[in-house]
């Protein structure tokens, strides 16, 4: 990981008065004579500056700082150390007098259906909400999602150590740069342990064990005997109600197996191997998939796989780095790119609401840990584009084209037209569970998720992923589009529209008219869907989505800003920001431009006036990127500090509810989920660098209490990695490395400015101060502030 080297001030170097008094004479004599006069001087200047000052360091700089460390062991599931590697996970805490590893597997779950969607579709609501009869709707869509255990993630069990014997912990470390937990007794005793960020095994090694100590498996309570626990799909219901067999476990010298029935012939095995030695235990344990044989191989030794583990993240920390004069923000935003490394991987699934971190409570996990498209998904892989994450972002649009198939079955199904849309809810084959409706099968889900596949070419440029993945996938969604709408006096018309858990599950969440949700996503899917038939030079097919654009009405705006839907205003506190869809993440809204800079403005002042009493904490992390967008810097950074100190775990987890007794909400509750964590880090990356309006700028929002802020390799719309330094409050320098050859537009970040890389007279200022400058693949462009 890198951090921006100094950067001495020109009037620090000696050399500063010498360019004020040359600029100065420029300025006098004209242009021209400026930079006639001035070329050679400016080469030469710019040589010794550069000597003088360094560049953007790529040492790397210790993440110890942000760390999670306490002086003992979590004592709560929800509040011990994670790690994962997006397939498996654990979580490192004591339960009783036992040192408990929670293991998952992101692939461990239950798919049997609890709905028949054969008995109703988007026909029969539209019926219903006409007739008033809505709670025939409930009884077929809504019910069975809450009276049956399953679909569902499952746990897989734990990991457990007697750990009596060894008196009080001295200290427990979750070292993020590393990956690895650390756990320290007062006696001498130390534990090390890690998921292999590169293989689906984790290790553990105790070092100076006196004690004779060995692992154990707990089996989830699964078949206890017990009535399973009531609750709901928040509080989860008891692990029991999913009816399993009894699991079995086998022991053997220096092993442990347990093998948990799941469906039929299907089941997954736990299996632990350990060894001790001259009083050091080492061993490792695995998690098979779902299968009808025990697929349990993975094998590999200590020392050579934790120096892969840590390979590989050093290779993930020095894809970017930031610094912020505020540490609180500062720690919550490693805390959440080491989450994203763990959860986010090639070859894994996508995100679910936990990920590998499903419950350890003997229930169910929060709204059965499922694939949330209403918006917990959608923000949770935010942070990987400007985060320069793209490997990982990608898992996300690999999980979404493997579910395609059954998601356009569905289409057909439910809405009776070709196209394609996902439901909102799914398992992990991408079957619809239901719930909620006007959510669950909302028909604007896949134009958001089409957003996800967009910004993936958009950050990359990789033209086999426009060709192969964008384009079928964008096209499919504008032709669900097309077709489930009809024209009526020239406008297109929804049947029915709703916005995301305004008015909860009753008829009245229905209207009749486009919310500003549905109408948003439809607007940005057709523009998108025109913007990539041209990339992929189909002018025709442009021009007919173009046409289709144009059928849509106008966002229904008042003196509130973007209204819920015509008639509805944002009139009581809410904590899903539908409404403003078009401010952030769709960007269709452009503050620079005076009449939409009033929209927005009004549209948050009325959410200010409705106050955060109804809000989550994803609330907060996603008004920090509306904010953000809306250049209301001190604004975006007060609701990142208030996620940060009121809604999360101290392990860092998003606890939903606020954790200090009401403070902002009146959601007290814990429930954990993950898309909180990753819209906060995304709020951090929109203070710093914004590149949606077809230019990028540098530190569009940040406060101007923040003098010395700096980031290195964030990525930019068009494949550009940018790196850039503000120091006393002024910007220092810039530098653009272009992975694609383009033309590299930047906002011009300060008045006079030296340059590096390029031919200073190919660099031309539009209109709206805008450089712009064509450069080739591998092309680095420095501009460093004259006048600093």
């Amino acid at each position: 990981m890198g951090r921006a080297a100094k950067t001495i001030p020109l009037g620090k170097t000696g050399f500063g008065w010498i360019y004020r008094a040359f600029i100065s004479i420029g300025h006098v004599a004209g242009a021209k004579a400026h930079r006639a006069i001035g070329q050679s001087f400016l080469i030469r200047l710019s040589c010794i500056i550069v000597a003088a000052a360094g560049s953007f360091s790529a040492n790397a700089q210790s993440l110890k700082a942000y760390n999670l460390q306490v002086d003992s062991l979590p004592k709560r599931w929800d509040e011990a150390m994670p790690l994962g590697n997006g397939m498996v996970g654990a979580l490192v805490w004591q339960k009783g007098d036992k040192l408990r590893f929670s293991l998952d597997r992101a692939d461990l779950w239950d798919e049997r259906p609890a709905i028949d969607f054969s008995k109703f579709n988007f026909k029969f609501v539209q019926q219903q909400v006409k007739n008033n009869t809505y709670d025939t709707i409930h009884k077929l869509g809504d019910d069975p999602y809450e009276a049956n255990p399953h679909p569902t993630k499952i746990p897989a069990g734990a990991v457990e150590f007697n750990i009596a014997s060894l008196g009080a912990v001295k200290q427990t470390t979750l070292d993020i740069e590393t990956a690895t937990c650390m756990v320290e007794w007062q006696n001498g005793t130390s534990l090390q342990t890690f998921v292999t960020a590169n293989k689906n095994i984790g290790f553990f090694r105790f070092s100076n064990l006196a004690a004779d100590i060995q692992p154990d498996i707990i089996a989830p309570p699964y078949n206890t005997g017990r009535k399973a626990s009531q609750g709901n799909s928040v509080e989860g219901l008891g692990l029991e109600s999913l009816g399993y067999d009894k699991g079995t476990i086998k022991k053997s010298q220096g092993q442990i197996s347990y093998y948990q029935p799941v469906d039929k012939n299907k089941g997954f095995t736990i299996t632990i191997k350990w060894s001790k030695k001259n009083n050091v235990l080492t061993g490792s344990w695995v998690v098979s998939a779902i299968t009808s044989k025990n697929n349990n191989t993975a094998e590999a030794t200590y020392d050579a796989a934790l120096a892969q583990h840590i390979a590989w993240w050093k290779n993930y920390w020095q894809q970017s780095a930031l610094k912020i004069p505020d540490p609180l923000l500062q720690k919550q935003y490693y805390l959440e790119m080491y989450k994203l490394g763990c959860v986010a991987r090639k070859g894994a699934p996508a995100i679910t609401l936990q990920a590998v971190w499903t419950a350890d409570n003997g229930n169910l996990p929060p709204w059965k840990g499922d694939f949330h498209h209403d918006l917990n998904t959608e923000l949770s892989y935010w942070p990987g584009y400007t985060g320069n994450h793209l490997q990982e972002a990608e898992s996300y649009t690999d999980w979404l084209w493997k579910i395609r198939d059954e998601n356009k079955k569905l289409t057909k199904q439910y809405f009776g037209v070709d196209g394609l849309n996902v439901p909102g809810v799914t398992t992990l084959d991408g079957v619809a569970m239901g719930g909620w409706i006007q959510y669950s099968l909302s028909p604007s889900t896949s134009a958001w998720l089409a957003q996800h596949f967009y910004w993936q070419w958009k950050y990359s440029m990789d033209e086999k992923f426009l060709k192969d993945r964008l384009y079928p996938y964008i096209h499919d969604v504008a032709t669900f589009i097309e077709n489930i709408t009809y024209l009526q006096n020239g406008k297109r018309v929804l049947p029915l529209s709703s916005s995301p858990e305004y008015h909860d599950n009753s008829i009245k969440a229905w209207f009749k008219n486009y919310t500003n949700y549905d109408l948003s996503l439809y607007k940005y899917a057709l523009s998108t869907a025109s913007e990539v038939a041209m990339a992929m030079n189909k002018p025709d097919e442009a021009k007919h989505w173009k046409s289709i654009y144009d059928q849509l009405p106008a966002f229904d705006i008042n003196e509130t800003g973007l209204t819920i839907a015509p008639g509805q205003n944002l009139d009581e506190s809410h904590r899903h920001h539908a409404q403003l869809m078009a401010i952030y993440p769709l960007g269709l809204l452009d503050v620079e431009k005076p009449a939409d800079r009033d929209v927005m403005e009004n549209s948050l002042h009325q959410l200010e006036k409705m106050g955060t009493r109804a809000w989550c904490g994803y609330s907060f992390s996603w008004a920090a990127c509306i904010y953000a967008r809306a250049k209301q810097a001190d604004s975006a950074v007060n609701q990142l500090r208030i996620f940060a100190s009121n809604f999360c775990s101290t392990n860092s987890f998003h606890l939903n509810g606020d954790q200090k007794g009401g403070q902002y909400s009146n959601f007290t509750y814990r429930p954990f989920t993950l898309e909180g964590n990753f819209a906060f880090a995304q709020g951090v990356h929109e203070l710093l660098l914004q590149s949606n309006k077809g230019y990028i700028e540098i530190f569009p929002a940040v406060p101007q209490s923040w003098k010395d802020v700096s980031f290195k390799d964030l990525r930019a719309e068009g494949a550009y990695v940018v790196s850039a330094a503000k120091e006393n409050g002024v910007i220092t320098q810039v530098k653009v490395k272009a992975e694609k050859e383009g033309q590299l537009r930047i906002k011009r970040p300060f008045p006079t400015y030296l340059s590096e890389g390029i031919n200073r007279s190919s660099i031309k200022l539009e209109e709206g101060n805008v450089m712009t400058m064509n450069v080739k693949k591998g092309q680095v462009v420095t501009l460093k502030n004259a006048f600093e």
